[in-house]
């Protein structure tokens, strides 16, 4: 979260467990990383709360997540306005990042992963797992 939170600045909010709806009429998911732009953030009322998934998803993976489940939020995230839905795998130490357009890139040591949301900056993969 702080790399990704460096990165954003002022572009938007990073957070832990930001509960949002990814549909108006589904129960509230916390991801474990989650990137909201700043325009949005703004437009939560004090005693609101986050409609539609977060630009950015981000899962990571640990032996309760079933393939289902994943394949499940990553789905319904991108098809409701999340720009990207990364998967985390600690265990392999790589990212997998798939964009609403249906394409997925798994990035691992040595590779950067682009930030939409902060153009020209990148997150090393070996400064995540390092």
């Amino acid at each position: 979260m702080k790399l990704l939170d460096r990165a954003a600045g002022e572009t938007g909010e990073v957070g832990i467990e930001m509960g949002y709806r990814p549909v108006p009429d589904h129960e509230y998911w916390y991801p474990d990383v989650a990137f909201l732009s700043r325009e949005r953030w703004d437009a939560v009322p004090d005693k609101g709360n986050i409609q539609g998934p977060p630009e950015l998803v981000v899962e990571v993976l640990s032996p309760s997540n079933t393939v289902a489940e994943i394949s499940y939020k990553k789905e319904l995230c991108l098809e409701n306005g999340a720009r990207e839905f990364w998967q985390v795998n600690i265990e392999r130490k790589r990212i997998e990042v798939s964009t609403a357009d249906g394409h997925s890139v798994t990035y691992k040591s040595g590779q950067q992963v682009p930030l939409f949301f902060a153009p020209g900056k990148t997150l090393a993969i070996d400064e995540v797992f390092g």
